[in-house]
């Protein structure tokens, strides 16, 4: 995950392939965390938290980590819980984007600023 948290998101052209196949369940082997993909096209994953002010606290982070790659998931927002949902519009499918963005929610929950915030941890 590390590796792929480090990396940055590259333009993606209309028309270009998504990942398949091998390509897409290593990509997923390496971020890990129970993030789960929905048929070869979304990668999703779900977070729960004790009330709705840490959801949103959580949810604006996100927001801002999205914004400063430049590639923005769809966010799912309730009382305690959010849903996060990745995937590359212009290919409506996954591509190495999906995956940084991804694993850098991962490294935004582990570092220290996240444990203050109370943001879930992973098991």
């Amino acid at each position: 995950m590390n590796q792929l948290a480090e990396k940055k998101c590259g333009p993606c052209d209309e028309g270009a392939e998504s990942l398949k196949g091998n390509k897409l369940a290593e990509m997923l082997k390496e971020l890990g965390h129970d993030w789960k993909l929905n048929e070869e096209k979304h990668l999703e994953k779900t977070f729960k938290f004790k009330d709705f002010s840490e959801a949103l606290i959580f949810t604006n982070h996100v927001g801002a980590v999205a914004e400063s790659i430049g590639h923005h998931p769809d966010i799912y927002l309730t009382w305690g819980v959010v849903r996060i949902n990745i995937f590359t519009h212009k290919v409506n499918g996954l591509t190495e984007n999906d995956f940084i963005l991804a694993a850098k929610i991962e490294r935004m929950i582990q570092d220290e600023a996240g444990k203050r915030l109370k943001l879930p941890a992973n098991d």
